[in-house]
């Protein structure tokens, strides 16, 4: 398989080297390096869009958890997806027409104009920091583990991280975001590519759906249905879930930025419903990889399983695809995210842009060594700690939508200060320090909540003042 590893890498860098080099420009400017040119079509769109959404995690971290946990995974991710594409149609439009009326580089300095507040745009950058972080570092260590267990005696573990994170690096450096969206392209037609042919051999080991459900029901019988083997898919965390991954387009800059920068609504709306199409594409086989999993490898450690089913029963061609496939994902999903963060840093600074945009290449560095430490770091549960991740960055939405739907966010002055506490708060709960629960309520869903309920009491009262 190496042999044809090689062939099918090299031709895939060289498609990269020439689209960085397509893409690449003379002009360092924040709209065209950071957003893009900032004039997305919807097929563009689209391919970047679900680039960004399905990465790593998807991928590599979604078998494992319908192995683990059951057919309750399906109502974690794609229900929530086909809920979050409604709010793309309705929220996103609204979050455009709004960043029109201003120079718009990133969330961050967006908010801290409607607030007219630094403080509330730092609160803001300070969130999608700490979550956004081990949201990149899940695609590089997703990858790294993957291509240890595959080749295990050429480098340690840690040197495929470094490897993938020094790639990123030089790609988007290049090319900006420009060349992210064009590799994002490729990479979803990997993607599609790799997990279907992977998720069919995986169905074809039963000879048809109605068979596996019926193999997997005697093995484990928990895991066809909630709230799986493990008891994770009670109601909150069902619950929980569907609030963060709706909330994601919006709350993490990644995305946000995808909405912006779209060319118009038509496109936005193209993009929208064709995201929902290719969220059942994507999880569809997944679903297959797992209860295959489930059967043949019940026992078999995370890295096992993937090293198994991804490579040892595939053909050599179909391994070595799906390895481009794994690395292109964590690629552009990790450039894409750490350009979204020195996005959101060039948004809250001040002065002349070139200047500015100097510094927030330099965080980009910085973010992506952050990261590749917490990846080196980091356990295994890719998908816990993608939801981990969601459930952070959701806890900004009460503060982003009341400065894009309350004309005189101005006043709101509690909303920002509760918005640093419930984000220290969820914090601490993941830390231990403080325990995760509140009278009973998971701290994400409790403190998304609480949010909610200081934004809307802000508001009343705002407008209800001089009455």
């Amino acid at each position: 398989m190496l042999q044809t590893l090689t062939i099918i890498g090299i031709i895939y860098i060289g498609i990269l080297i020439f689209l960085a080099n397509y893409a690449k420009t003379d002009d360092k400017s924040s709209t065209q390096y950071l957003l893009g040119g900032a004039n997305l079509g919807a097929i563009l769109g689209f391919f970047t869009f679900a680039a960004t959404l399905f990465s790593t995690f998807t991928l590599l971290g979604m078998p494992d958890f319908f192995r683990v946990h059951g057919v309750g995974a399906w109502i974690f991710l794609m229900f929530s997806d086909a809920i979050m594409v409604f709010g793309l149609i309705w929220i996103g439009y609204a979050i455009r027409k709004k960043a029109k009326t201003q120079t718009y580089y990133g969330m961050s300095g967006f908010l801290e104009h409607n607030y007219q507040s630094r403080f509330a745009g730092m609160v803001a950058f300070l969130g999608v920091f700490l979550f956004l972080i081990p949201y990149v570092a899940i695609q590089i260590r997703g990858v790294a583990i993957f291509l240890h267990a595959t080749f295990p005696d050429a480098v340690p573990m840690e040197a495929w991280a470094i490897g993938l994170v020094v790639i990123m690096l030089i790609y988007s450096e290049v090319g900006g975001l420009k060349a992210i969206m064009y590799s994002d392209v490729l990479q979803g037609i990997l993607l599609l590519i790799a997990i279907w042919i992977v998720g069919y051999n995986c169905l074809n080991h039963f000879g048809g759906v109605r068979a596996m459900f019926a193999e997997v029901e005697k093995v484990n019988s928990a895991l066809l249905s909630v709230p799986g083997p493990k008891g994770l898919f009670d109601f909150q965390f069902l619950l929980g879930s569907m609030f963060a991954i709706t909330l994601l387009p919006y709350t993490q800059p990644q995305v946000s930025t995808r909405l912006v920068i779209m060319k118009d609504v038509k496109s936005l709306h193209k993009m929208a419903v064709g995201i929902g199409f290719f969220a059942i594409l994507v999880i569809l086989p997944t679903a297959f990889m797992g209860m295959y999993g489930a059967v043949v490898y019940p026992d078999a450690t995370t890295s096992e399983f993937l090293n198994k089913t991804f490579i040892a029963d595939q053909s050599d061609f179909i391994g070595a695809v799906v390895m481009i496939g794994l690395i292109a994902a964590a690629i552009s999903t990790s450039d894409s995210q750490l350009f979204a963060l020195g996005g959101e840093l060039r948004s809250i600074l001040k002065g002349e842009d070139q200047k500015m945009v100097g510094y927030a290449r330099i965080g980009i560095f910085f973010f992506a060594i952050m990261a590749l430490i917490f990846a080196l770091m980091t356990t295994d549960e890719l998908v816990l700690l993608a939801r981990t991740s969601f459930a952070g960055t959701s806890l900004l939405a009460p503060l982003i939508f009341t400065g894009i739907f309350y004309k005189n966010a101005q006043n709101i002055k509690l909303v920002p200060i509760a918005t640093l506490i419930g984000i220290l708060t969820f914090v601490a709960s993941l830390m231990g320090w403080i325990p995760n629960k509140v009278i009973g309520i998971r701290m994400d869903l409790a403190l998304l909540g609480i949010l909610a309920v200081i934004a809307f009491g802000s508001i009343f009262i705002d407008r209800n003042k001089d009455k």
